[in-house]
């Protein structure tokens, strides 16, 4: 009888189960990065760097953040963890000594206070690393065998929807509002160095969803003669801080009723509602094809989201796609959608045509549907 000392495997076959083995392990410890990246926000890590003003070594930002040299054997291990991930970059110095410098990640988390003019996404990365939604991917596996089909992995964690958490916790509320315009003020850098093509020529325009009007003050700045108005629930437009008379706020329900506009800009909102919930969705667009004009006298309804899997060379931004449509269902069971669920929407919604301008931002598509 063979033991299995004596059974000879292939090199080729242990090869590939070490590599195996390896990518386990990988994909096992991945959160830890992410959770690395959270601590990093949170001790405001690219500031302390911004503010040396040149690579920094351990010690020295451990006196910046004013936390314990005890430590700096952990803060090391999780900078050399985010500078594989290039948000940090490490260098050993002639000396011998390992410093840290930030890269273009890492300038994308630096605060207004430290960089005006540069678009802080430090409240996305927040938002996303938050436990509330963190511990709903693990209500994954509970949730597909669930029956009832309008629960979701959020209110199996939480005890209630996402929007009506925000309503009644004002941290909570005010993180996601923050998310909303970090991400406006992010597109609409992105767009202007594009041209802002698809908003030229606009006389009036609904932000359906619009938040606290972040991306209205920058549109309204943007071209002199635009209007703005902002359609958001209550408990969001209480919040708003009114600054022109180009841009009027209302309270309201988009499921119900549209301000009238020459155009209606739905920026990440589609995606909250899974094709599942086509009732829902297509009120939302039909309200907007009632409230603007044809498309021979300009109306369109332009919509900035996800369009899955169009041709693009990155495998990043694909990877990133996925992973935010298991983000959307585990945070609200929504979806992100490919081309053909697209159209079909539009044309179940009564639209004619539609465009896609593709990778607004490498993730992100503007889609611009007709009447």
């Amino acid at each position: 009888m063979a033991t299995a000392a004596s059974i000879k495997i292939p090199d080729n076959v242990v090869q590939e189960t070490l590599e195996a083995h390896a990518i386990l392990w990988n994909q096992t410890f991945s959160y830890i990065k992410s959770m690395s990246l959270k601590c990093a926000v949170e001790l405001h890590i690219p500031d302390a760097i911004h503010r040396h003003g040149m690579p920094i070594t351990i010690s020295q930002l451990l006196s910046s953040l004013s936390i314990s040299q005890d430590k700096s054997r952990y803060l090391r291990s999780i900078m050399r963890v985010l500078s594989q991930e290039r948000i940090f970059k490490s260098h050993i110095t002639p000396s011998g000594e390992e410093t840290f410098d930030l890269t273009p990640v890492s300038r994308l988390l630096l605060t207004a206070s430290s960089f005006p003019h540069n678009p802080n996404t430090s409240p996305l990365v927040l938002l996303s690393l938050n436990h509330r939604i963190v511990d709903s991917h693990h209500q994954l596996s509970r949730w597909f065998h669930e029956p009832d089909a309008t629960i979701t992995p959020f209110v199996m964690t939480n005890g209630k929807a996402i929007w009506n958490l925000g309503r009644e916790l004002p941290q909570f509320n005010d993180l996601i509002n923050k998310t909303m315009e970090c991400d406006s003020n992010f597109l609409m850098n992105v767009m202007a160095s594009k041209g802002w093509l698809s908003f030229q020529g606009i006389g009036t325009l609904v932000d359906v969803g619009g938040g606290t009007g972040l991306m209205a003050a920058k549109l309204v700045e943007a071209f002199p003669g635009l209007k703005c108005i902002v359609l958001d629930l209550p408990h969001v437009i209480d919040m708003t801080e009114r600054k022109t008379d180009k841009i009027q706020f209302i309270a309201g329900d988009m499921f119900v009723e549209v301000p009238h506009a020459d155009v209606a800009l739905l920026k990440w909102i589609l995606h909250d509602w899974k094709d599942e919930d086509c009732v829902k969705i297509l009120q939302i667009l039909q309200r907007c094809k009632e409230a603007i004009p044809p498309k021979e006298k300009g109306g369109k309804v332009i919509i900035i989201d996800i369009v899955v899997g169009l041709k693009f060379n990155s495998h990043t931004s694909l990877q990133t796609q996925l992973l935010f449509d298991l983000h959307m269902l585990a945070s609200c069971m929504g979806q992100e959608r490919d081309e053909s669920e697209w159209r079909n929407l539009f044309v179940t919604a009564g639209y004619r045509d539609y465009k896609i301008i593709p990778y607004v931002d490498h993730m992100r598509s503007i889609i611009e549907v007709y009447p």
